[in-house]
């Protein structure tokens, strides 16, 4: 990480150690509320694994689901511009997407970053490009969803990661780490990194017309 970026992942840092040594309090009316605070952020442990996954490929469209608060944007954003290619990063809620946008402007990353504030299934199936990376990390029970939506518009060879795969009692994971597996031309497989992470990659199933 360059000079610009690595200040601004010290003050998340720091937001994440406050935060997690202050008592849980959730935020009035759940996902719609439009108050919450908290950051839900990956660690650094999971954000180094998604810049070197980035980094992997050429040119690639990235698309990230559910920017909160921009943290793994930053990993995300800086992969793509050392590979040339570009961000694309979806959020419900305005306020965390405004919040994002200024710490990439502080962090230099803003100018090969898209900021998407909507409905991601909707918005996923307005997308012109085709994608070569996905980062699924917002409400579970869009998981699913989300994949339906995205799942035709990747090229081979795209990666695919989904956070918060090893939460005990939580179907919508369960759900989703069926889902992409039976996918045609999927491989996947699950890493105990932070919260755990589904790790998958698509390769094309057509045949070659030559």
């Amino acid at each position: 990480m360059d000079d610009r970026i690595q200040p601004v992942l010290d003050l998340y840092h720091e937001r994440m150690r406050a935060e997690r040594s202050a008592p849980r309090v959730e935020a009035p009316g759940g996902r719609d509320g439009g108050h919450d605070q908290r950051m839900r952020a990956i660690g650094p442990e999971t954000g180094q694994l998604l810049n070197i996954l980035a980094r992997s490929l050429e040119r690639p469209t990235i698309l990230e689901l559910g920017t909160s608060f921009g943290y793994s944007a930053l990993w995300l954003a800086e992969a793509a511009r050392a590979r040339g290619g570009r961000l694309i990063t979806m959020e419900r809620h305005g306020y965390k997407s405004a919040h994002a946008r200024e710490m990439a402007e502080r962090a230099g990353l803003a100018a090969c970053i898209d900021f998407c504030v909507g409905d991601a299934v909707a918005m996923i199936g307005e997308l012109a490009h085709k994608v070569d990376f996905v980062f699924v990390d917002l409400w579970k029970d869009l998981y699913v969803p989300c994949l339906e939506a995205f799942y035709p518009r990747l090229n081979p060879g795209a990666i695919i990661v989904a956070d918060n795969m090893i939460r005990p009692g939580t179907e919508d994971v369960k759900r989703y780490g069926c889902a992409i597996r039976a996918l045609p031309g999927m491989s996947s497989i699950l890493l105990p990194v932070g919260t755990g992470v589904e790790v998958s990659r698509f390769e094309d199933t057509m045949p070659d017309a030559s």
